[in-house]
């Protein structure tokens, strides 16, 4: 184009020089504004319309604050067991991470379920299913799923400061009995919790449920592989634990104030139920159910419970015959474990085997942890009422069905 006179001086355009509206998508080619195109900052949140981004719009971005808090909520792992039977008392029974809190009320089978909500992409779910009923509870009877996350695994809540942030439960629940539920948050270091109650509507139908909890700006989680933050499903409650006001905001715990409004499970043998994909995260809203390998899922597992051993014809250890009497081996752990483990094992008549210079001697148990870390257990064998030949070396080897080892860090 030509000028009359001298040429105007290049001013580039600015977005004032532009009418809203008047560039759009189709003007603009494929993949022709990406970041370097933009200014730090040029975007905050008055360019964004309200709901316009949405969670199928940042399915690619990357979460802060994965993993989530609860490990194995899809029910995968079960080292102990898929099921066990005539459950009266609390303790850890099957699925890993769960513990069973039970006091006087009712006996119970627990197992490993391939009973799941449909499309959901879970293959197992945790079933309770009440085999001697308890139809009045007691004062103080309690039925309860609790798992336990360490202090040094949930700084980033902030809990105890003015930035403390909210974390937010779901899960998928089925039960034969409708009616309410209770979880309870609780904090462990400063004797602190907060329930909230669901309501299962309908009978022995899979429900999605999402429970988002406050952030609490007092008392801060200890930064150790303690227990720190406790997650609990109620399933039933005497009332010692129901008398009171449910406790909706973060408080002293209460004793009375934990479980108001909980239905009773325990009041039927025709009452079961069952939980999967249980996930709790830092925010106010719930997220899909963060998916990882059966591998990975056995690996954050195996920091709280590692069982080798279940069964005939299986190797333990390398060992060594310390003298006519005793042989001593070292199992290293396939992931570092919270703390130095206890051992867990069964014993009968000819249970284990030292395998060394060709020749098995017999071994009736128990083992016997002698010394141990975080990373290895030494093993010891004793009483072979001298049928060894001190300084043979071997190996530590199960032979009966009934034979098991497992070590034991759990919170």
């Amino acid at each position: 184009m030509g000028y009359i006179g001298n040429r105007p001086t290049a001013v580039p355009l600015t977005s004032a020089d532009i009418q809203d509206g008047v560039i759009t998508a189709a003007d603009l080619g494929a993949n022709s504004v990406d970041s370097s195109e933009l200014v730090d900052g040029s975007i905050d949140t008055s360019h964004i319309g309200a709901a316009q981004v949405t969670a199928d719009k940042t399915s690619g971005v990357i979460r802060p604050n994965a993993k989530p808090l609860i490990i194995n909520g899809d029910m995968a792992v079960a080292q102990r067991s898929t099921s066990v039977a005539s459950i009266t008392a609390s303790g850890y029974n099957t699925l890993d991470r769960y513990r069973c809190v039970i006091v006087t009320a009712g006996t119970w089978t627990q197992s490993q379920d391939t009973d799941v909500p449909t499309g959901s992409g879970f293959a197992t779910s945790m079933k309770w299913d009440c085999t001697t009923a308890d139809a009045s509870l007691g004062a103080s009877d309690l039925i309860t799923i609790q798992q336990f996350v360490e202090g040094q695994n949930v700084q980033y809540l902030k809990k105890g400061t003015s930035d403390a942030v909210p974390i937010t439960l779901s899960f998928w629940v089925k039960s034969v009995l409708t009616g309410t539920y209770i979880c309870e948050i609780g904090d462990s270091d400063n004797s602190r919790s907060i329930s909230a109650s669901y309501t299962i509507s309908s009978a022995s139908t899979w429900e999605y449920k999402t429970l988002t909890f406050p952030g609490d700006t007092t008392g801060a989680f200890t930064n150790d592989n303690g227990a720190s933050l406790t997650v609990q499903f109620c399933l039933g409650a005497g009332t010692d634990y129901t008398s009171g006001s449910l406790a909706t905001s973060w408080g002293t715990t209460t004793t009375a104030n934990r479980y108001v409004g909980q239905v009773n499970l325990a009041n039927s043998t025709s009452n079961d139920f069952w939980l999967t994909g249980v996930q709790l995260e830092a925010g106010s809203v719930a997220t899909d159910f963060e998916v990882v390998s059966y591998g990975q899922n056995l690996e954050r597992c195996e920091r709280y419970f590692n069982r080798p051993i279940n069964g005939s014809g299986q190797g333990i250890c390398t060992a060594g015959a310390y003298n006519s009497n005793d042989a001593f081996g070292i199992y290293i752990f396939p992931v570092k474990m919270r703390t130095t483990p206890s051992i867990e094992t069964t014993s009968g008549t000819s249970y284990y085997n030292f395998i060394g210079n060709n020749t098995g001697t017999s071994f009736d148990g128990p083992l016997v942890l002698s010394t141990g870390t975080e990373s290895s257990a030494q093993i010891a064998f004793s009483s072979f009422a001298g049928a060894l030949t001190q300084g043979v070396a071997g190996a530590f080897r199960s032979a009966n069905a009934s034979s098991s080892v497992a070590f034991s860090a759990e919170l």
